[in-house]
């Protein structure tokens, strides 16, 4: 069973051009060696980040969604642990509403004391 992840990593900001998107395609196939599908890659650039990491104050920022089986979570986050280009990731399992019925209110009518007189 496949849920659907959403995982954004930070990379190195003194990172060349092909170095992120060789990083990019490493982590890529990581994930579909352990079975992800539908993987979306949105590479969100260079920001500042909120506060120094590893003496770093820019970042690169990856977003990917993507569904994948819940074992293929670990390693791939291991990986980016390990990894010296990545300085910060954050994977979450996003719940996905499903389409529920309209609730239906009803109306409720108040006899007031003025009408009892």
């Amino acid at each position: 069973m496949t849920t659907n992840y959403e995982t954004m990593y930070i990379l190195r900001p003194d990172l060349g051009e092909e170095q992120v998107e060789q990083a990019v395609t490493k982590y890529q196939n990581l994930l579909r060696e352990q079975g992800a599908e539908d993987i979306q890659i949105q590479n969100r650039g260079k920001r500042r980040l909120a506060y120094e990491i590893k003496k770093h104050r820019d970042g690169i920022y990856i977003q990917l969604n993507y569904a994948a089986p819940a074992t293929a979570i670990a390693p791939y986050e291991r990986a980016m642990r390990l990894s010296e280009e990545v300085i910060r990731y954050l994977t979450i399992k996003q719940e996905l509403e499903e389409e529920k019925p309209p609730k239906v209110t009803a109306a409720v009518t108040i006899k007031g004391a003025a009408e009892e007189s």
